[in-house]
């Protein structure tokens, strides 16, 4: 009997290998339960033209491991599999089962499509009705296989024959349009039939040209042209081809929505609307006119780097409410970002509005933190019988709905909140015996699913919704803890390198777009331009992708560069704007940067940490030369930063929990100073009763800096603290997402009255991290969990906690308890890994792949 086979292979950090944007796709695997490890493999490649074979190739690699053949050309499909041997096996196992991958179109000469939207006069100005298009087709004979690859400028939904193409919302996503446009190539082959065939698309704005940023927003941020770009492939039975693209000979036509916003809303007239619209029928409905054709460099087309936004999850409101005006206001119990489906009857021309808010004041939505996004959808009845429906082509960020106009009464079962955002795995799951803590990772959760829509957003409510660079500095650990996110981001880094100035510069936010004088024109600010080489290093850690490491790090050494000229011979950066501990609590509503700590102090202590961090990703690398010299720097930096900032007697000249939260975190002290830094660390948080004093950069870090100087008690103080400000605050006032501000809703249960005031922002989440980390007990030691390391710290008060992360190698697991004489632990660690586990007042173990129970209470020993 051969041993059990490996999981089959997945292409890069993609969910599968369709439409793949890489001629050489890296292979990665897990091994069966039992492996423990694998000395060798074999990979099985089957092309039309044959089967190669790389035979037994010795190494332990399965992570990322490189395509092993000739290049895949556009369009080919391979079927891959591996087997392995494990040390000292005589056979290797069963072959894995067959996943396939099949390139895009890779070569730009491979794109016929042009784009095609309406032909009629528009006023760029104001808000545009869009529309949709159409092409009828014959299809000669049998559909052997069919590709449509397809994107817009604006946003898309596909039909073929009246049955919709693929389930993504916001389709393309957003990135640096006029360098970078994702298409994504769906297998429509069931769509199609021998004869007449017709092929449409609903068109939205979106990004490209709908009203988006700060102020209500900016029109045309891309263009003004709003157009499909599309390439049906068939193949038939005899190997021949058909190919039906977006030019001249499409049609347009006004469709049955009438306006739609990403911040506005969307008004869709029922009666307007087709349902055969996208058939060979509807040829003979509408005022089908002939397209105008626009331009694109084919070259800018790019193939998807992870999954697309879609509908994960449906909730129904836990409370209706129907006030004496007749409006029903729906409790949907969560926080949570997406638009609502509703089913309803009525007499043509009923029109019923949806209205949205996170929050209510007084019984009524609470509206103005959402500013001018006014998230208001809007559906017009056609008479014509029940209506399923909901918006196509926006979001809003909610856990409260207003709905006016509706017919008769409505009932719960007719209204559904589907929630949206970036189809990411979930890898990460954390619990234990305090509910208020367990209540508080929900929230981390829910604002990172609610953020991570298609880009790592600050917020998803208000008109902002911007990929702002230090609120993912910071929560990345998080993310790639909870999240498969390294896809996602990693597309994003993509385009933070594209809009990085010629002289360094990192932008605030990315894409860039039209925004407030503080931020227009761009200058460089610590933290938030520090994404450049802290978040490439993050995912190399917990994701093993080297090569992910290598593509951002030109970016990351001209973002260090440039910094390095902003200091000068003294190594302190210490001019230009800074947005220092963003939030501080002790900042005024208007004016979130004006906290207490010096931020140029914040400034140069991340000039340390980024060139520090600079080093090891050219160690990584084996760039010698630049690991010295940026190793030298990051310690010039830091006798600069003790030179400047710290006494004699240790104190800093910012006498601030996140001044020394950020020097014991960044290691910036000299050993005899961490002791007193820390133990002034631990007065200032016990001074204010453990009430959280620190914003956006002193957050994520002062957890990790008491507990790694010798106060783990005060990190689990301020953890439990419910008193405002703090984090368990918000639990309590039935906070269902993380919080922008700490105060975001007062004791007495007003809003703050701060313009910028969102309850779902997930920076202040990234002590979920730490709670991984500490309380759960699970940390890589090495690249991609590789090596771990399983070290809970108890404290607080819980007496129980269970950790969970499925790492690129398999599942890492923690559950311990406290017992009357220890502790109990039960340990998972991954095929192919090792791991040490240290437990309270024992010497650390080493561990191999499998199951480990330990109790602290007798003789310790590892069971499989």
């Amino acid at each position: 009997m051969l041993p059990p086979r490996p999981s089959p292979v997945t292409f890069e950090h993609l969910p599968d290998g369709l439409g793949i944007g890489v001629a050489s796709p890296r292979l990665s695997w897990t091994l069966p339960s039992g492996a423990r490890r694998q000395a060798a493999y074999e990979l099985e490649l089957v092309r039309p033209g044959g089967t190669y074979r790389t035979g037994r190739i010795d190494s332990a690699e399965q992570i990322l491991v490189p395509w092993p053949h000739d290049e895949l050309s556009s369009r080919e499909r391979v079927d891959v599999r591996v087997r392995l041997w494990q040390p000292d096996a005589a056979v290797p196992s069963d072959w894995s089962a067959p996943r396939s991958v099949e390139a895009g179109l890779l070569d730009p000469s491979d794109w016929r499509a042009v784009p095609v939207g309406a032909a009629w006069d528009e006023d760029p100005a104001a808000e545009r009705r869009p529309a949709r298009v159409r092409k009828d087709f014959r299809l000669r004979g049998h559909v052997a296989r069919a590709r449509l690859h397809v994107t817009a400028h604006g946003l898309y939904e596909v039909e073929i024959n009246g049955a919709r193409v693929g389930d993504e919302a916001l389709a393309p996503g957003w990135t640096v349009y006029p360098e970078r446009l994702r298409y994504r190539t769906h297998d429509v082959t069931a769509h199609l039939t021998e004869g007449e065939n017709t092929i449409g698309a609903w068109l939205g704005d979106g990004w490209y040209r709908g009203k988006y940023g700060f102020d209500g927003g900016t029109r045309n941020i891309y263009g003004t042209d709003q157009s499909l770009i599309a390439q049906l492939e068939v193949e038939y039975d005899d190997g021949t081809n058909t190919v039906v693209a977006t030019d001249g000979t499409w049609r347009a036509a006004p469709g049955p929505i009438l306006t739609s916003g990403l911040y506005e809303g969307e008004t869709f007239d029922a009666r307007l609307h087709d349902p055969a619209w996208a058939t060979p029928a509807g040829a003979d409905t509408g005022e089908w006119t002939p397209v105008r054709t626009g331009s694109r460099d084919p070259g800018t087309l790019v193939a998807p780097l992870g999954p697309p936004v879609r509908c994960t999850e449906e909730i129904a409101s836990v409370a209706v409410t129907r006030t004496e005006d007749g409006r029903h206001l729906l409790d949907f119990g969560q926080n949570l970002v997406g638009r609502l489906r509703v089913t309803v009857d009525g007499p043509a021309g009923t029109t019923v509005v949806l209205r949205h808010a996170e929050v209510l004041q007084d019984g009524e939505l609470a509206t103005r933190p959402l500013r001018e996004a006014y998230s208001v959808d809007t559906l017009i009845l056609s008479g014509g019988g029940p209506l399923t429906w909901e918006p196509r082509f926006t979001l809003h960020g909610f856990r409260y709905a207003e709905i006016s106009g509706w017919p008769g009464e409505l009932t719960s079962d007719a209204v559904t909140a589907r929630v949206h955002h970036t189809d990411m795995r979930r890898t990460g799951w954390f619990e234990c015996s305090d509910p208020l803590v367990n209540r508080l990772h929900e929230n981390v959760v829910w604002s990172m699913r609610g953020n991570f829509v298609d880009l790592p957003t600050d917020c998803p409510q208000r008109d902002e919704r911007l990929g702002w660079t230090g609120d993912i500095q910071v929560f990345a650990p998080t993310a790639s803890f909870l999240h498969d996110c390294a896809g996602l981001l990693d597309s994003w880094l993509t385009d933070v390198g594209l809009e990085q100035l010629p002289d360094g510069t990192i932008p605030w936010y990315v894409p860039v777009i039209p925004g407030e004088p503080m931020w227009t024109p761009i200058h460089p600010g610590a933290a938030w331009g520090d994404v450049a080489t802290l978040t490439p290093w993050t995912l190399f850690q917990r994701f093993g992708d080297r090569e992910l490491l290598r593509r951002h790090h030109p970016m990351a050494k001209a973002w260090v560069d440039l910094v390095e000229r902003l200091a000068g011979p003294d190594r302190l950066w210490d001019t230009g704007v800074q947005l220092g501990d963003w939030l501080d609590p002790a900042a005024p509503p208007d004016d979130p940067a004006a906290g207490r700590t010096d931020r140029y102090l914040v400034a140069t202590a991340y000039f340390a940490h980024s060139t520090r961090h600079l080093a090891l990703a050219a160690v990584e690398l084996g760039h010698q030369e630049d690991a010295a010299r940026y190793s030298a720097l990051a310690d010039e930096v830091a006798d600069a930063f003790r030179r400047r900032y710290v006494l004699p007697t240790a104190r800093l000249t910012s006498d601030s929990a996140t001044a020394y939260a950020v020097a014991l975190a960044f290691g910036l002290l000299a050993p005899e100073q961490r002791g007193p830094a820390a133990d002034r660390l631990a007065e200032i948080v016990l001074a204010d009763d453990a009430r959280i004093s620190t914003g956006f950069v002193g957050t994520p870090l002062i957890c990790d800096a008491l507990t790694d100087h010798g106060h783990l008690d005060v990190a689990y103080r301020l953890l439990l603290q419910t008193e405002c400000p703090s984090w368990l605050y918000t639990v309590t006032m039935g906070a269902t997402t993380v919080w922008e501000r700490w105060d975001g809703l007062r004791p007495d249960g007003t809003l703050n009255p701060g313009g910028m005031t969102s309850f779902n922002h997930y920076a202040l989440g990234a002590v979920a991290d730490w709670m991984h980390r500490v309380v759960g007990g699970i940390a890589p030691s090495a690249a991609g969990y590789r090596e771990l390391s399983f070290r809970p710290r108890p404290g607080g008060g819980i007496t129980w906690a269970r950790t969970r992360h499925d790492t690129p190698y398999g599942t890492a697991a923690l559950s311990w308890e406290l017992t009357a004489a220890g502790m109990t632990a039960h340990i998972t660690v991954p095929e192919g890994c090792s791991a040490t586990a240290e437990l309270p007042g024992c010497a650390p173990l080493s561990l191999g792949p499998g199951e480990h129970l330990l109790d602290t209470s007798g003789p310790r020993a590892a069971v499989a």
